[in-house]
């Protein structure tokens, strides 16, 4: 249950993360609330991971899936550019996350 818990933190973070850009420096109360439920969500269910799941594989995992799927969201809905580099910076990412996944106990 800890790692679907983890998962599903991380897919909050891509949303608060798209929702805070879409908040324009919180000028917009929607978009604003989104951005703060999102988080609130995010972060509840990264500490129930936390319980038992290392700090560090939780952490990076989290980080990890949010950093990735903002790249994402931005190539698929912003229209930001997804040259080689940045793509290979991604696939980077995604292997530390197996890594970590595999290294972990839990």
């Amino acid at each position: 249950m800890p790692w679907i818990y983890l998962a599903i933190a991380g897919l909050f973070e891509v949303v608060w993360a798209f929702s805070m850009k879409q908040s324009e420096g919180f000028t917009r109360p929607g978009p604003t609330a989104v951005t703060i439920a999102a988080m609130i969500a995010s972060f509840a269910l990264l500490s129930l991971a936390m319980k038992s799941l290392p700090l560090g594989t939780a952490y990076t995992i989290w980080t990890g899936i949010g950093a990735v799927g903002a790249f994402l969201v931005g190539v698929a809905i912003l229209g930001e550019t997804a040259s080689a580099m940045r793509i290979v910076a991604a696939l980077l990412i995604v292997s530390g996350l197996v890594l970590m996944k595999l290294s972990s106990p839990a």
